[in-house]
């Protein structure tokens, strides 16, 4: 297990460094925030508990043949002789023959600092913005919610710039270690969606900045959320108009009665009147879908049904009413 890699460092880190690391890694980890980050958060927390040691830092250095670059040896050795005589100490070095492994140490360190810092500039130069993909989601509500209006959370994946490499993909030269060179991690992101009242079947709604996240200065992408409203067989649309099927029992066709439809905006009484014929419509003007400040109708279309399970005494009575009836509801059915 390589603490380093872990937390995304190197072995010239420096504890501010190593201490920033591991609040970032703590942040995309801990259980609190990924319950999924269990395991990984328990790596994070021992490779800092003993990289932040100097004791137990030293000592895993050292079993594990991890040692300072020899540019960094370099600078402490300037940084331990920074004074008015610091430049002495250097030159007698770099003029002693028998301490020439020193000398080549510190040119060639000094060498690829420079080739290194002009590299650095040379490809911050053609970080271009890239703006963030958008993300496409499906939800499904029922016809009730779209009439009232509801809120429903999404669950969304989406890439986030790597917090070590900042999304370059390479640090020194080489693979970041944190996000393996691809420059983002996936992250899960539940997002609260409202929808509006009365919204129509697939309705696509547009929640700005919540897609993939941009890079070197991109914006964001957007999130898509497609709305479907759940198929109802008693329910259809026609435009703006909407139109129910709703049934009645035999004796609320003949003697009236009121019946509850759901419209936009709340349940209301339709009254039906007696004598009514199934297939019969009944129109209710303004109560439709709106759009750009249209409204449409809901239009009730009643239909006659006859109950499964009757009662022996509702089969006597329509017996009784069969007996007593003189109308014929065919009786004009062949005539010409």
């Amino acid at each position: 297990m390589n603490f380093y890699e872990i937390l995304g460092v190197t072995p010239d880190s420096d504890l501010s460094e190593i201490k920033s690391a591991y609040r970032k890694l703590v942040r995309l980890y801990h259980p609190d925030v990924n319950p999924q980050g269990g395991k990984k958060f328990k790596e994070i927390s021992k490779a800092y508990d003993t990289l932040s040691d100097p004791a137990k830092k030293n000592q895993y250095d050292t079993l594990n043949g991890f040692f300072k670059s020899a540019k960094s040896d370099i600078n402490d050795n300037i940084d331990n002789n920074s004074s008015s005589n610091a430049e002495t100490p250097i030159r007698e070095n770099c003029n002693n023959s028998t301490d020439k492994s020193f000398r080549e140490k510190y040119f060639s360190g000094l060498f690829e600092s420079v080739l290194s810092s002009k590299s650095a500039s040379k490809s911050s130069e053609k970080l271009i913005p890239k703006d963030g993909t958008d993300i496409n989601v499906d939800v499904t509500v029922s016809f009730k919610d779209s009439r009232l209006g509801c809120n429903r959370v999404v669950n969304v994946v989406c890439s986030k710039l790597c917090p070590r490499c900042k999304g370059r993909k390479f640090i020194n030269g080489t693979k970041c270690p944190v996000c393996s060179g691809t420059g983002e991690y996936l992250r899960h992101k539940r997002i609260k969606v409202k929808i509006p009242k009365g919204i129509k079947n697939a309705t696509k709604l547009r929640i700005k900045g919540e897609g993939t996240e941009g890079s070197f200065g991109g914006k964001n992408g957007d999130l898509f959320v497609k709305v479907f409203v759940k198929s109802d067989d008693r329910i259809q649309y026609d435009g703006l108009d909407i139109l129910y099927s709703i049934p009645i029992s035999p004796f609320e066709a003949v003697l009236g009665a009121d019946v509850s439809v759901n419209t936009l905006d709340g349940i209301i009484k339709l009254k039906i009147p007696p004598k009514t014929s199934s297939g019969q419509k009944f129109r209710l003007n303004g109560l439709g879908l709106n759009k750009n400040g249209k409204s449409g109708d809901i239009i009730v279309t009643v239909s006659i049904e006859i109950p499964n399970i009757l009662s022996d005494d509702e089969i006597k009575l329509y017996e009784k009413l069969k007996n007593i009836s003189a109308y014929n509801v065919r009786e004009n059915l062949f005539n010409e």
